[in-house]
């Protein structure tokens, strides 16, 4: 089974359409599978008082100029739908309200994903479970206990569902990784797990596509000195070209693990081993 590769857009393309179609185009052009994009409905997500507060932006000057600086609104995701169609790449998003995720029933998308924030939430969760469309769920910010319930939730509803193994800082420092949590998830759940990174480049996300992992998510940006707090932890053009290539060639290289002697060594060995 190949790593279903995920360019996590979000909110990077800063309610810029064009920033967007390129965004997408790249990562369609790099090989990736899919673009993920985040939805929320600003006035379910925060309060009142935190949209009135003060936050200089390209948008204005308090929090609630950014935020709706960040949505795109329901023809600009028809638009996105549209441009993702004619690449031939999926898309999806990832809904931080219950609002939000029946918004996003007005597309035929293939996934649905829990953001780490949403994992908590037991009345979510069962209103995404009910769809019964694969769900992708990043476990950052969770214990066990968290995950047992969420898993719970989806097995009851017959919905197909991967984890992701996810820390949830950004960027994330290299000794936080766990990878090896990938194992432990893989065994107590028994199902596929992926891995969605937060962290500077690309060698631990390679290093993920060697444990297993079914689908890699990464943050993508066209600059990472871009405005936005998620453009440090993301993968500029060239770094996700590299990050693709890395990870098909290791999917190449894994085998099946039988030992055998393939052909081309047979010539070599009886020249080798000639004088014995």
């Amino acid at each position: 089974m190949s790593i279903y590769i995920i360019g996590e857009i979000g909110i990077n393309h800063n309610g810029n359409i064009d920033i967007c179609k390129q965004l997408i185009k790249i990562a369609k052009e790099t090989g990736c599978n899919a673009v993920k994009f985040q939805k929320r409905d600003i006035n379910l997500v925060y309060t009142k008082e935190y949209l009135d507060s003060p936050r200089e932006s390209p948008w204005g000057k308090t929090q609630r100029d950014q935020k709706e600086g960040l949505e795109f609104d329901l023809e600009q995701y028809r638009e996105i739908d549209e441009f993702c169609k004619s690449l031939d790449i999926d898309w999806f998003a990832s809904a931080w309200d219950e609002k939000s995720q029946e918004f996003l029933r007005n597309f035929n998308l293939p996934h649905n994903k829990i953001a780490s924030a949403m994992i908590i939430s037991k009345n979510f969760l069962k209103l995404v479970a009910s769809e019964r469309k694969h769900t992708f769920i990043s476990t950052g910010m969770t214990n066990i206990e968290d995950i047992d319930i969420a898993v719970d939730i989806f097995k009851k509803n017959n919905c197909p569902f991967e984890l992701m193994h996810t820390i949830s800082t950004y960027p994330m420092k290299d000794s936080d990784a766990n990878l090896n949590l990938i194992k432990t998830l893989q065994k107590r759940y028994s199902c596929n797990v992926g891995y969605s990174g937060h962290e500077s480049g690309v060698s631990i996300s390679v290093a993920a596509s060697a444990l297993g992992i079914s689908s890699l998510e990464r943050h993508i940006t066209l600059d990472r000195a871009m405005y936005g707090s998620d453009q440090s932890a993301s993968l500029e053009p060239n770094g996700l070209r590299q990050l693709v290539s890395s990870v098909r060639k290791i999917e190449s290289a894994m085998g099946n693990g039988i030992k055998t002697i393939i052909k081309e060594e047979e010539a070599i060995a009886q020249k080798l081993r000639a004088h014995i």
